[in-house]
């Protein structure tokens, strides 16, 4: 585990140096060499001599890639299959809901009323009596005589 994070460094080191490198490197000079426009008939423009910094970022650039070659195969670890390192899972069962009672249509022309109470009941505290029904609880919104 050290070589990997030895060579994670190295990595990293790896690719700021090269970075530097390209960057500090002078241009080919307009921007119609960009686009092939150069001025030389040579493919790659007029040919210059190797300075140091276009050999480092040679050897920069291997080093770059066979680093990250190297790193992906110790970071692999295990085997090489995804699907052969899991463990079979067993099926779960559904988890039942409690059944609600169906509601039925009322027929036409009939109140709904969850609760009717028979006529001269008090009606539950929260439910509502029927049409017509006689409470003997106050009313909230009338005054009470004193």
């Amino acid at each position: 585990m050290i070589a990997y994070y030895a060579l994670s460094t190295f990595y990293v080191i790896v690719c700021l140096i090269l970075l530097l490198v390209i960057l500090l490197q002078q241009g080919k000079g307009d921007m119609a060499a960009a686009f092939g426009g150069g001025g030389s008939q040579s493919a790659f423009g007029a040919r210059a001599g190797a300075t140091v910094l276009s050999k480092a970022t040679a050897i920069l650039s291997v080093l770059f890639m066979l680093a990250a070659m190297v790193l992906s195969i110790m970071g692999r670890g295990g085997s090489g299959s995804v699907v052969s390192g899991t463990a079979p899972v067993a099926p779960v069962a559904p988890i039942s809901t409690p059944k609600t009672p169906a509601v039925t249509p009322s027929p036409a022309g009939t109140p709904e009323s969850p609760a009717a109470a028979p006529a001269g009941t008090t009606a539950p505290t929260g439910a509502t009596a029927p049409t017509g029904a006689t409470t003997t609880q106050p009313d909230s919104t009338t005054p009470q005589k004193k």
